[in-house]
C-alpha cells in the first residue's frame, strides 16, 4: 500500500502562484511515474502533469507554460508550481503514484482561483 497526502492548496488570485505538494508513505520502493490531475466541478477528472522516475515531464495543453511539475526521489515527493492561474484552474487536484501496474491516489486538494 501506498499514502498520498497533498498539500498547498488554497485561494489564490487570478494572476498569482501556488505550490502543491504530495508526499508517499508506505511501501513506496518501486515507485514510478507520478502525476497530478484536477477535477473542477461538474466535470471529469482530468490529467494535468506527469514526471517519471527519470526526470521526463509531459503537461496538459491548459497548462504548458504556467506549470511545472517536479520530483523529489529521495523523499518521494512530487511537486506542482502554478503560475499566471486562472479561474478556468479552480478544481481540487489528485496526486497520483503508479507503482508496478497499480495506480494510487491522494484525497485531493483544493485550489480556488478567484479576485
Amino acid at each position: 500500500q501506498v499514502q498520498l497526502v497533498e498539500s498547498g492548496g488554497g485561494l489564490v488570485q487570478p494572476g498569482g502562484s501556488l505550490r502543491l505538494s504530495c508526499a508517499a508513505s508506505g511501501s513506496i520502493f518501486g515507485i514510478t511515474t507520478m502525476a497530478w490531475y484536477r477535477q473542477a466541478p461538474g466535470k471529469e477528472r482530468e490529467l494535468v502533469a506527469t514526471i517519471t522516475r527519470g526526470g521526463t515531464t509531459n503537461y496538459a495543453d491548459s497548462v504548458k507554460g504556467r506549470f511545472t511539475i517536479s520530483r523529489d526521489n529521495a523523499k518521494n515527493i512530487v511537486d506542482l508550481q502554478m503560475n499566471s492561474l486562472k479561474p478556468e484552474d479552480t478544481a481540487v487536484y489528485y496526486c497520483n503514484v503508479n507503482k508496478r501496474n497499480y495506480v494510487y491516489w491522494g484525497k485531493g486538494t483544493l485550489v480556488t482561483v478567484s479576485s
